[in-house]
């Protein structure tokens, strides 16, 4: 391993069937006024709403009612929830959702109490949040997996005037402070949301593991990661309330973006750059907006990191490298991807995101640029990419 790197990570997992009931052990530590964070109201069908409200209100809770958190959170929807938390003296916010209710509770966490304006200052300016500000403290129960929100300090916000979906990554203060990791809590989810977690799961690895030189033991455990996603996501594809290949899953997820696997290691990002970009212009649903997108990256800048496409074919995806040269083995990891995408059935163009040739210029424009890949993209570059996803 080449970097030097301090690693902490404050937020506290409960893990399994029936870690619900860890809220009874959490949610005495904070005050009165508890912000209820969740989405178009599927935990209120399924029966998980009520379960949490009965034991806030056991603790005493007062209950801050905020739901409505699109998949795609706005600053629209952001700067009401920063009033319903200064209003109504939120001491905790709980979230109950998947990632994007996770990342819009930290973002009002950070947000309601800050004296400039929150898209301009951390979404713009990409500023740290100040040590005077008051963060509120956020929780999580997990319904639906992919994002890794729950162990990070990822905050991802769109904002549909500017045509720009921005992912700010702040520090441990930010993290969550609990999360609860009930991998029954995923089985209602329907399938299309289902196969996009995937796939956000697995490209959360690739963007940190596809980069670098070094022998990095992060990149072994990757590895890992990778090889457990693709064999359980096979199994609960066909079978979703297979508890062990959900429960993996749900690990597998946490793991890929708790900032533990990026230690030592420079990252890429660039798939998650275009991906917001599709996303921003569509509000389409963000791993698909990933999977329509990656491939064409990933052929664009192989030869530049044609090593580590090599060792991903072997030993993510089994590739027999004999009597091959390093460029077959790496194009032949790639058809083993393709296949495995097909399998689970996520967005491979995006065109079926609702992206047209007319708006092709608009989302290059949309699309920040990394530098922490094999090649640092060109505008042209991201154009090129954007119509062979099409």
């Amino acid at each position: 391993m080449l970097g030097t790197f301090t690693y902490a990570n404050p937020t506290k997992l409960h893990f399994g069937k029936d870690s619900l009931k860890k809220l009874n052990e959490e949610l005495p530590k904070y005050g009165e006024h508890v912000q209820l964070v969740y989405g178009g109201g599927s935990i209120k069908k399924n029966g998980i709403y009520d379960q949490v409200v009965e034991l806030l209100k056991a603790n005493g809770k007062e209950i801050i009612e905020d739901g409505g958190v699109m998949p795609n959170p706005t600053v629209e929807k952001l700067n009401e929830g920063c009033k319903l938390a200064r209003e109504g003296k939120a001491d905790l916010i709980l979230a109950v959702g998947g990632g994007s209710c996770c990342d819009y509770a930290k973002a009002v966490s950070i947000s309601a109490h800050c004296e400039e304006e929150p898209w301009e200052k951390y979404y713009l300016k990409f500023q740290d949040v100040d040590p005077d500000t008051k963060i509120i403290p956020v929780g999580c129960v997990l319904t639906m997996v992919g994002t890794g929100s729950e162990m990070n300090g990822g905050a991802v916000i769109t904002n549909h005037e500017s045509k720009l979906k921005i992912g700010h990554v702040f520090d441990e203060r930010v993290f969550p402070k609990f999360s609860i990791l009930d991998p029954t809590f995923t089985y209602s989810l329907p399938k299309y949301q289902m196969a996009a977690g995937f796939y956000d799961i697995l490209n959360h690895i690739c963007e940190q593991y596809f980069s670098g030189e070094d022998d990095n033991t992060s990149d072994y455990v990757m590895e890992g990661l990778m090889k457990s996603l693709i064999h359980s996501s096979r199994i609960a594809i066909k079978d979703p309330q297979n508890y062990e290949a959900r429960s993996n899953i749900m690990w597998t997820a946490t793991w890929a973006l708790n900032t533990f696997v990026a230690m030592g290691k420079s990252t890429d990002w660039m798939v998650h750059m275009l991906g917001q970009a599709v996303g921003a212009h569509t509000d389409a649903t963000h791993g698909m907006t990933l999977s329509a997108v990656s491939l064409p990256y990933y052929r664009c800048i192989m030869p530049y990191g044609l090593a580590k496409f090599k060792r991903f074919a072997k030993n993510v995806w089994n590739v027999d490298p004999a009597g091959k040269t390093d460029e077959e083995t790496a194009k032949e990891g790639l058809r083993a991807m393709e296949a495995w995408m097909k399998e689970m059935g996520v967005v491979m163009n995006i065109k079926d995101l609702g992206v047209t040739e007319d708006m092709l210029e608009a989302v290059a424009e949309s699309t920040l640029i990394m530098e922490g890949g094999y090649k640092v993209l060109s505008k042209e570059e991201i154009l090129k990419i954007l119509k062979e996803s099409m």
